[in-house]
């Protein structure tokens, strides 16, 4: 079981405030305050340190935040662990919402149908929110989209994508669109704040000195499945992986936008938490599921 003391001393890097670290631990604010003096003694290092009234981490402080983490993670899958028959795979991971709708599915199957008795469950959630859920020892692994930490994180490739501006096959232009400035007079449907999929876009539209309120007008989705419908019914254009719209196209209802300034390729990765003692054990079974062997 993860020391007491190292249990506050994750609380209060989660609230950044000993007041509310107390109130969420059912214990005194003294307490807590003595639980983090234990450490800094036993360390010989200063853990939190203020700016003006704001708590914040030392270096040190962070680096036993990191390891601390990594052991509560460590104790929730070895307690999952302990509750299951010990020849019965449980598998919790999460991936991102396009590789939830789109990719995941036949690699998954094949796993399945290797595994039958295994116990699966997968959560489908942007990156911002798998890499918390990573963090909080929610799920083991996450096969994202999106940014992540390297410090944070360990990871391994699983494929890489075209990254792609999409219409309606029936949409007409203004004037044919050749660079990203052409496109600056379309409506452009987006997904959500937090998803890897507008992260992606923010990310390149910035390296060429743009960004997406450039476009006349912005649409939020918070899914691709509805993207893609908007996309048919001819009401904007859209960025996404190519791999989402891959049977539209083909069937003739999107097309691909050819422009010669704007051409991304992008990784989907599985990621897990830094340090873990089961690391190994995710590498592996992240190998089997995304059919790696070849990987390193």
């Amino acid at each position: 079981m993860l020391d007491t003391r190292m249990q506050t001393f994750l609380t209060v890097c989660t609230t950044m405030n000993f007041t509310a670290a107390a109130h969420k631990l059912h214990i005194t604010q003294p307490a807590v305050s003595q639980h983090i003096h234990y450490l800094e003694d036993y360390y010989k290092v200063k853990l939190f340190t203020y700016k003006g009234r704001k708590l914040h981490l030392t270096p040190k402080g962070e680096l036993l935040r990191k390891a601390g983490t990594a052991m509560m993670n460590d104790e929730a899958e070895l307690w999952r662990r302990m509750q299951d028959h010990p020849e019965k795979l449980k598998i919790e991971f999460g991936v991102t919402k396009t590789i939830g709708e789109y990719v995941i599915a036949s690699p998954l199957a094949r796993f399945i149908r290797k595994h039958p008795d295994a116990s699966i469950t997968m959560r489908i959630a942007n990156t911002e929110e798998l890499v918390q859920e990573i963090k909080e020892g929610k799920i083991q692994f996450a096969l994202v989209e999106g940014y992540f930490d390297p410090m944070e994180f360990d990871s391994m490739r699983y494929q890489t994508v075209s990254f792609v501006p999409v219409c309606s096959a029936a949409h007409q232009f203004q004037k044919e669109p050749h660079f990203m400035a052409d496109l600056f007079k379309e409506r452009l449907i987006v997904r959500e704040p937090g998803s890897g999929t507008r992260r992606v876009l923010e990310n390149h539209l910035a390296m060429m000195g743009c960004k997406i309120s450039d476009f006349s007008s912005v649409i939020e989705v918070g899914g691709m499945h509805a993207i893609l419908q908007l996309l048919e019914e001819d009401v904007g254009v859209s960025f996404l992986y190519e791999a989402a719209a891959a049977s539209l196209i083909s069937e003739g209802k999107l097309k691909r936008i050819q422009l010669q300034d704007f051409s991304v390729l992008h990784d989907f990765t599985f990621i897990w938490e830094k340090g873990s003692i089961y690391g190994d054990r995710y590498r592996a079974i992240c190998v089997e599921i995304g059919d790696l062997k070849n990987m390193k």
